[in-house]
């Protein structure tokens, strides 16, 4: 196996940051050195990377993208292939994405569907969660089986989607109970689906039929209250770890922070259309632009609190993770689906190339450290949901690395850094004080000079062991 050396960059982990270089041997990290430390060992790499003023960290981990996803009658413009090579370009080096069941259909189909779309064609690592759209005997053993045999370790249920995805609060406390049996994670979209569905329609035969409408027809307190009742169906089945996705509201927010106080295992998410994006500047643009914008939960009103709260909750660990939820559908043909009717609008934003550099901006800003940007972006996520050799540099880990120029800038935008397989970006026009430089996959340089150079069919199936937080 060959060797290479990573020299003269400054290693930032979730817990600090030193000089050093890193010692990569095949596919794993094979030691963190003292600067020049190699040459005194002896240690002739096969080949050197140059970071000298440079950050190396470790590679993306992005635990929710929805590539090749059906939906409001299309389905999510990336494959598996262009976004896995976008999220490359935005230094991710590792996704889990979702195989999903509707109510009625076969779980260990809608698994095997999704191997067939990923298997041979990602060009980075990557593992499922299984959304459960239907609960009933056959999928609680399927959810039984999959943590023993297939690697799947977390399993979504929606409490929005009426007739698609959702569940009850019965069938979520069975769900909740036998993931408690397994050592399962739940993961929740957390929306009170029943009560949307009547402000929708409400709204339609108003005639309020423009883009904005989809997030005023989804209140924070529908978000709030559905997080809260997520949260003691969650206690009554035993502490079971609960993971919130997606969580756009200080309300909701506030809900989770109490839970933690009170001891309970739960955790939440947010992604960087919350932290970035707003009702009045986006989803509210004139005409049919703001449907660009439309993803649930929605984008949330800049005059309130909720953008603060949510950069706060990142700092003190109420958020634990930032993924994208990346859910990519073009404006032509698809977002288009929706023009006079605000709900056929496909819901999702194209992300995955961006959260790293986003969250950067973060801290450029003030909102973060370092650490925290890797721990929330990388270490965490690869925690949390038991992907083992992911998210640190350390010896024995994959040699997943992102060395990233704080003295670079990207501005996004579909002229300038943008690779998703979509005609518009969310962030078209923002600039990042900072550059994706290299990014290596299992010690394998896949980005380089403003380059991809990496290859479709690298990435593996990675099976997944329990969280690590909880054992």
């Amino acid at each position: 196996m060959s060797t290479t050396l990573l020299s003269g960059g400054v290693v930032i982990s979730a817990t600090g940051r030193r000089a050093a270089d890193v010692l990569i041997d095949g596919e794993s990290i094979a030691a963190i050195l003292a600067p020049g430390q190699a040459a005194s060992l002896g240690v002739v790499p096969d080949t050197t990377i140059d970071a000298t003023d440079k950050y190396v960290v470790p590679g993306g981990v992005d635990v929710h993208t929805h590539m090749s996803l059906p939906t409001s009658g299309t389905e999510s413009s990336d494959t598996f292939e262009t976004g896995t090579i976008a999220a490359a370009w935005g230094g991710v080096t590792t996704i889990v994405d979702f195989a999903t069941q509707t109510a009625g259909l076969s779980v260990h189909d809608g698994l095997a569907e999704w191997h067939e779309k990923a298997a041979g064609n990602c060009a980075i690592d990557y593992g499922f969660h299984q959304v459960i759209g239907g609960v009933d005997e056959e999928s609680l053993k399927a959810m039984t089986y999959l943590v023993d045999n297939e690697g799947i370790t977390s399993f979504k249920l929606f409490m929005a989607y009426p007739g698609v995805l959702y569940s009850d609060d019965g069938q979520i406390l069975r769900a909740m109970q036998n993931a408690s049996e397994s050592g399962a994670l739940i993961m929740m979209h957390a929306e009170n689906g029943i009560a949307i569905d009547v402000l929708v329609q409400q709204a339609i035969a108003r005639g309020d039929t423009d883009p904005r409408f989809h997030s005023t027809t989804r209140p924070v307190e529908l978000e709030a209250e559905a997080t809260h009742r997520a949260i003691q169906l969650a206690k009554v089945a035993g502490n079971v770890p609960l993971y919130i996705v997606h969580m756009s509201a200080s309300e909701a927010l506030a809900e989770v922070a109490a839970a933690q106080n009170a001891g309970l295992n739960v955790f939440a998410e947010t992604c960087p259309q919350y932290l970035y994006l707003s009702l009045e500047d986006h989803l509210a643009q004139p005409g049919f632009d703001g449907a660009k914008f439309v993803c649930s939960t929605p984008l949330r009103t800049k005059h309130e609190h909720h953008q603060n709260d949510l950069w706060k909750g990142l700092r003190m660990n109420q958020l634990a993770v930032v993924s994208t939820d990346h859910c990519p559908f073009c404006f032509k043909d698809q977002k288009e689906l929706g023009v006079g009717d605000f709900s056929k609008i496909p819901n999702g934003i194209g992300g995955v190339e961006h959260r790293m550099e986003l969250i950067y901006q973060g801290v450029v800003a003030g909102e973060l450290s370092l650490e925290r940007w890797v721990e929330t972006c990388s270490t965490t996520p690869a925690r949390l949901f038991g992907l083992e050799k992911k998210g640190v540099l350390e010896p024995g880990a994959d040699a997943d690395v992102l060395i990233w120029d704080p003295n670079g800038t990207t501005t996004i935008g579909v002229n300038d850094k943008h690779h998703m397989n979509m005609d518009y970006s969310a962030y078209e026009g923002f600039v990042v004080d900072g550059k994706v430089d290299t990014v290596l996959s299992r010690g394998t340089v896949i980005v380089e000079n403003d380059s991809f150079v990496g290859r479709v069919g690298h990435g593996k199936y990675i099976k997944r062991s329990l969280s690590n937080y909880l054992r």
